[in-house]
């Protein structure tokens, strides 16, 4: 289920998307990103439609996911 994440409290989304980076271990080359710069890059995404905050029933866990079709 999708999560509309321009209705959650600022600071919970924060917690959500900084939760989602420190768990992804993602690699971004030789320059190294700080929290907020990795943080800031996936609300990106999320405002550009790239990606989606959804919530699993089964796992009862949030996590973010590229949208369907990009």
């Amino acid at each position: 289920m999708e999560i509309p994440w321009q209705q959650l409290d600022p600071d919970t989304l924060t917690n959500v998307l900084e939760s989602f980076v420190l768990r992804e271990g993602t690699d971004y080359g030789e320059q190294e990103k700080s929290l907020a710069e990795k943080v800031d890059d996936v609300r990106a995404q999320l405002a550009r439609k790239e990606v989606m905050l959804v919530y699993s029933e089964l796992h009862e866990t949030v996590t973010i996911v590229p949208r369907p079709g990009r």
